[in-house]
């Protein structure tokens, strides 16, 4: 099983999110991740959608999405030609005597603190996943009292738009 990013321009309506998730739903596929927002044409929005399947479920998919209405354009976005990226916030239990090393670690990744209380940091990481995943490891053993992550997203390289 693959991991597939397809971008999907889609008229920027009422239920169209809906649509677009009940179409996975009722076939038994998941999405991995899903983010969505408006373009620089408030008419339109773009989806970027993660799936994990073989080739043949990518193909179903992508026909089906083609069938909708309100969809205007589907990009299969592949890793080397168009940039992908995550951000994630990160609440990390941070005590007087370790505050320096994941101030340390949140340098090494670029990462931002954003907030600080006596007892935690919250850091801000942008990136790919996997870079994501790794800062996760190494902040799990300090305690890592909650995060969230936005999901992929996903722009052409180039001067090409969808």
């Amino acid at each position: 099983m693959e991991k597939y990013v397809l971008s999907v321009l889609v008229e920027n309506k009422t239920g169209v999110l809906s649509r677009v998730s009940g179409l996975f739903s009722r076939r038994g596929y998941n999405i991995d991740s899903l983010t969505v927002c408006a373009t620089d044409k408030p008419e339109q929005s773009r989806m970027t959608i993660v799936v994990t399947g073989d080739e043949y479920i990518l193909d179903q998919i992508q026909k089906q999405l083609a069938k909708l209405q309100e969809v205007i354009a589907i990009k299969k976005c592949e890793t080397s030609s168009s940039v992908q990226r995550e951000m994630s916030l990160i609440k990390v239990k941070a005590e007087a005597s370790n505050r320096g090393t994941i101030i340390e670690t949140a340098d090494i990744y670029k990462a931002r603190i954003v907030d600080v209380s006596l007892e935690s940091v919250i850091i801000e990481i942008t990136g790919s996943e996997e870079k994501v995943e790794s800062l996760l490891r190494l902040l799990e053993p300090y305690g890592i009292l909650e995060y969230v992550r936005t999901g992929l997203t996903s722009l052409g390289r180039g001067s090409g738009v969808m």
